[in-house]
């Protein structure tokens, strides 16, 4: 198979969108884009989408997005064959670019997260761990958040299309939150944020809602959580919470997965009640 051109000649753009392990909030983010996705719809070939339709007109494939962490022997599967069989493979989500909060049970020994909720854990299959696809396949380009933000997931398709470099932030929150006139909640209110070591792409909602960062769009570039926690800790954070809020939707994002991690490792016995670190206590 020659993956250099997959498309026949003069035919439209092959795309596929693949589901592993997730909450499918980034594929109905590209249902949201609605009129954006008739325009696209003209230009390209919806080859593989389910969450739209049953239609399947089979590969190879110029262009995959896949959503969701690879968390199942399936998954692991599938991930590899998606890679095969598509020219350029997108991960889109904080499951496919981070684990999503799935990946908390990484955390802990296998199979105590599934023990505690079902009810017959026996009839699961799941591997040990979740992880990113780009811990299993070679992966082009990655679009974080949770959801990703719609907008630039067009701005991505727009870009893939023309053979471009997608404009996409790396910057932090707070260049939004400054950009939209939002008050530091850090400064003015000793507020547990993350939007300083968090990439932009959310428009600082939560900001804006007088409520702390909580790092849905993972790290930015030369992100510095160490630094942070120490100011946390000065307005009064425990260790339990520092590890808690570093291990959420990107926990297994290097940079908060290793803060997450030293303070889950000092985090006294009396503050630590069973396992994981998806609480939000303050």
């Amino acid at each position: 198979m020659d993956m250099d051109r997959t498309s026949t000649e003069g035919a439209r753009p092959r795309v596929a969108i693949w589901k592993l392990a997730s909450c499918d909030g980034c594929q109905l983010s590209l249902l949201d884009l609605e009129d954006e996705l008739l325009t696209l719809a003209d230009v390209v070939d919806l080859a593989h989408f389910t969450e739209m339709s049953r239609t399947d007109l089979g590969g190879p494939y110029d262009l995959s997005f896949i959503e969701g962490s690879v968390t199942t022997p399936r998954d692991e599967v599938l991930v590899g064959e998606v890679r095969q069989i598509s020219r350029r493979l997108i991960a889109i989500g904080a499951c496919a670019v981070a684990g999503g909060i799935q990946s908390l049970r990484n955390y802990a020994p296998p199979g105590e997260y599934s023990s505690a909720v079902y009810a017959h854990p026996e009839y699961l299959s799941y591997l040990d761990t979740s992880m990113p696809v780009s811990a299993y396949v070679k992966v082009d380009l990655e679009l974080h958040g949770c959801p990703v933000d719609r907008y630039q997931l067009m701005e991505v398709i727009s870009a893939e299309l023309v053979s471009r470099k997608p404009v996409l932030p790396a910057f932090s929150v707070c260049q939004e939150c400054k950009a939209r006139g939002t008050v530091c909640l850090l400064v003015s209110k000793k507020e547990q944020c993350l939007g300083p070591v968090t990439r932009a792409g959310c428009g600082a909602i939560c900001p804006a809602s007088g409520r702390g960062c909580y790092g849905c769009f993972g790290p930015q570039e030369a992100a510095n959580p160490s630094s942070l926690s120490m100011r946390f800790i000065a307005d009064g954070a425990s260790s339990l919470r520092l590890w808690h809020l570093f291990h959420t939707f990107n926990s297994a994002a290097p940079p908060f997965s290793k803060e997450g991690l030293r303070y889950r490792d000092s985090a006294s016995s009396h503050e630590v009640e069973g396992v994981g670190g998806a609480s939000c206590d303050s």
